[in-house]
Parts: C-alpha cells; sequence; structure tokens
C-alpha cells in the first residue's frame, strides 16, 4: 500500500530537518506518495499568501499531511497558518506526548500525553479596540468561545486515546474557580463524558495554575492532560521542558477526517543551513503520523529508533550538547530503523 501524504516541509530549518524525517520513513519500507506544497514564509514568497489554495486542496485530497515550522508574516491581516490550518479543517485535538529520552536530567520517567482542544477559548481570534476619548486603543477586549460540544468532543477524545494506549488516568485542567463560565463549563461537560469511562479509566481535574506547579514538583502523578487552547498551549511548552526541550516534542492536529503532523518547535532561522538543526522532534511526530495510519510497528521502530540514538548511542545535535550534525542523526536513525 502507498500512503498519500501532503509534504510542507516548512520554513527556516524545516526543509532541513524534513528531508532527514523523509530519509528515517523511507528506512521503514512503507511507500509514501508526497505531495510537496509551499505555505509560510515559503508561500508568501511563491504565490503571496500564506496559506496558499494548492496546499489547501492538497490537505482536502490526502487527508493526512506532515508539516515542518513555518514562520507567519509580520504585519497586519497575517495570522498564523497553524490557526488557520486547525480552523480550516476542524482540528480540534492537539496531542503532544512528551516522554524521558535523555537519563541524568532533573526529571526521570516522564510519560505524559497532552490533549488540549485546538479550536476554540481566546485562540478563536474574537477580539477589537474599544475606543476612549482620542484613544482609539484605549481598551482591548479578547472573548474566549467555549460551546458543550467542543468540550464534550475534546475529553471524549482524550478518554479514548487513554483506552487505546493502555493509560490509566486523565486529569481536566481549567480555571473553573475564576472563569466560571467558559472555564465552568468546560469542567461541567468533562466530567459529564467522565462518567461514561467509570471504571475502565480514572479521572480527576486541576485547576491550572496548581496543575503547573505539581508538573514541576511531582509530574509522574499525571498519565494523559486534556485541557483547553490556552492552557494547553502553555502546559505543553513546560511538559516539554521536563525532558529536554521541544527539540524532542512531537505534536499532532486530529480532526474528524484530517489530521497534520509537525515538530512544534519554531522555525530557528539563526540556524537554518547549517545542518545544527535537531529532527528528532519532527521524526517523532511522523512516528505519530504512521501510527494514525494503521503502520503501528513501524511508528514503534522509528519512534525506538531516535530514542535509543539518543539515549544509548550518545548521537546527540548540538541543541542536546552533541556534535552530531542533522544529517548524521538522520543516518544513523535510518540505521537503526533498519535493523
Amino acid at each position: 500500500m502507498t500512503h498519500r501524504v501532503t509534504l510542507i516541509p516548512g520554513d527556516g530549518i524545516g526543509p532541513e530537518i524534513t528531508a532527514a524525517t523523509i530519509h528515517v520513513l523511507e528506512a521503514t519500507g512503507i511507500r509514501f506518495s508526497w505531495d510537496q506544497q509551499a505555505a509560510g514564509a515559503e508561500g508568501m514568497e511563491r504565490r503571496g499568501e500564506p496559506l496558499p489554495d494548492p496546499a489547501i486542496e492538497s490537505i482536502r485530497s490526502t487527508g493526512v499531511a506532515l508539516k515542518g515550522p513555518l514562520a507567519t508574516p509580520v504585519g497586519p491581516g497575517h495570522r498564523s497558518v497553524n490557526v488557520a490550518l486547525r480552523m480550516e479543517f476542524d482540528l480540534f485535538a492537539n496531542l503532544r506526548p512528551v516522554k524521558t529520552i535523555i537519563p541524568g536530567r532533573c526529571y526521570e520517567d516522564i510519560d505524559l500525553v497532552m490533549v488540549r482542544e485546538n479550536t476554540e477559548g481566546l485562540y478563536v481570534g474574537v477580539e477589537h479596540f474599544v475606543a476612549i476619548g482620542d484613544d482609539p486603543r484605549a481598551v482591548a477586549e479578547s472573548t474566549a468561545v467555549v460551546t458543550r460540544l467542543g468540550c464534550e468532543r475534546i475529553v471524549r477524545y482524550a478518554f479514548e486515546y487513554a483506552l487505546e494506549h493502555g493509560r490509566k488516568l486523565v486529569t481536566l485542567v481549567h480555571k473553573a474557580n475564576i472563569l466560571k463560565m467558559a472555564s465552568g463549563l468546560f469542567l461541567e461537560a468533562g466530567r459529564a463524558v467522565a462518567r461514561e469511562y467509570e471504571g475502565r479509566i480514572g479521572f480527576n481535574d486541576r485547576i491550572v495554575d496548581n496543575a503547573a506547579m505539581q508538573l514541576v514538583l511531582h509530574p509522574q502523578q499525571f498519565d494523559v492532560i486534556v485541557t483547553t487552547n490556552m492552557f494547553g498551549d502553555i502546559l505543553s511548552d513546560e511538559m516539554a521542558g521536563l525532558v529536554g526541550g521541544l527539540g524532542l516534542a512531537p505534536g499532532a492536529n486530529i480532526g474528524p477526517k484530517t489530521a497534520i503532523f509537525e515538530a512544534v518547535h519554531g522555525t530557528a532561522p539563526d540556524i537554518a543551513g547549517r545542518g545544527l538543526a535537531n529532527p528528532a522532534a519532527m521524526m517523532l511526530s511522523a512516528s505519530l503520523m504512521l501510527d494514525y495510519l494503521d503502520e503501528h510497528e513501524a511508528a514503534e521502530r522509528v519512534q525506538d529508533a531516535v530514542i535509543r540514538s539518543i539515549r544509548d548511542d550518545d548521537v546527540l545535535t548540538h541543541d542536546l550538547g552533541g556534535e552530531a550534525t542533522t544529517s548524521e542523526f538522520a543516518d544513523h536513525v535510518a540505521k537503526m530503523v533498519r535493523g
């Protein structure tokens, strides 16, 4: 079987880590038909817009995309391409697993999954200025949009993920003590969904500030965390910090009919083209993609090869304190994948 996948190499270090990841995917023996498209800064350069229609149509056709980091052009009217893609394809679930790879750091035995609501909350972009006197921008107002349907489906996704992957506990993170309606609805809907899984998956909830502290003090108490858009954005970066940073953090955006897989770090233009970029997060994101495509054995091989290359073989890129180049790391992981 050949899998048709949209490929968006991205900006900055994106093309380098994407090429490294394709090299590793080829080593699995799985066949892919890549439809390469431009977006972000490259989309602006080629077609005058950060999210060109051909990229959108390609993703709509294939249903799956592997994407490098994208730069959002500076200036009015240019919204984040990542946010635009989530809205365009209703990618309501943002999946960000983190796992201890490098031993001897501050935290050991980290194995956490963030399930972040991806299309609602403050990130819907409903905001405006209110003029007072001669100041047209005297007050800024932002509106968080939270729907019962959106709350129910993201919490249910977290529970289904937990069941499928042998997880034991789902923790719902909220701020219902202060945000009585927006966060209160999330907690109310989440508790209702949790009752459907009683006896199969454990459930508790935490106020977001306490959850942030507990992630630092005793992260092993968590398993699967489900939360709203902005809280998930912040806490997932904190979780990545527990295992060594965003260079080791994969990401997936899942919708009813479409999925986009990406490393969650930025474009790092200061090191672009120098062979210094760490492609591990992109490779781990590709492992999530393989799992989504029901290529479970290949997904496990890729994840295991990345982890063993770093943990056991000490093949480290510069950000991890080593000397390996992007291509050297890719060659070693590909060799491990082949066995």
